[in-house]
């Protein structure tokens, strides 16, 4: 009966809220992009000044992982922050200084936006001592007879997580000449 599934569609809401609110946050992002979200993003952004693609996509690697580094993983990703608003942010950002970006250089910004995503959350997670990770890491060594503590653990991703940010940062600081350089060649 439709009360029936009703009361089992409230009930798998509640056991499992997690999936219940991704299932709920795809169709309103689909909804904000339907209505313009990537256009006003581009806008925003070409306003700015001295906004550069490698310049916004280095401020996305260190809010990420900030975030990341507290336990908020949640607050990014490819379907909530990368396709809806990063990479038309860094788009936008190009095409005020560049002009008219190529296909491939579309593709590129896209992908260093999502790698953003993914360096910024990966080696900032490691050093939340709540992590999976690291629980999983202290559990395996306590079986063995080692005992640490898993602060410790988290301490040892701080090095990771500063070094890694540093290899990606250059690596986007490269991007604005890489853009400048293509759009000559067109």
């Amino acid at each position: 009966s439709p009360l029936a599934v009703l009361d089992l569609l409230g009930e798998g809401f509640v056991k499992n809220r997690y999936l219940a609110l991704f299932l709920l946050a795809l169709p309103a992002i689909g909804l904000l992009e339907r209505n313009g979200l990537k256009e006003h993003a581009q806008n925003w952004v070409a306003r700015l000044r001295g906004a550069t693609t490698g310049r916004l996509l280095i401020a996305y690697l260190f809010l990420r992982q900030l975030a990341a580094t507290v336990g908020l993983t949640s607050l990014g990703g490819h379907p909530q922050m990368v396709r809806p608003l990063v990479a038309p942010m860094a788009e936008g950002a190009a095409e005020a200084q560049h002009g008219e970006l190529g296909a491939a250089t579309r593709d590129r910004i896209k992908a260093l936006s999502a790698a953003t995503d993914n360096v910024g959350l990966f080696f900032g997670e490691d050093v939340f001592v709540a992590f999976g990770a690291i629980v999983l890491m202290q559990t395996i060594l306590a079986a063995e007879g080692i005992a640490v503590n898993p602060l410790h653990i988290a301490m040892w991703g701080i090095p990771t997580a500063i070094t890694a940010f540093f290899i990606h940062a250059w690596r986007l600081g490269r991007l604005d000449g890489q853009i400048r350089r293509a759009g000559a060649a067109q």
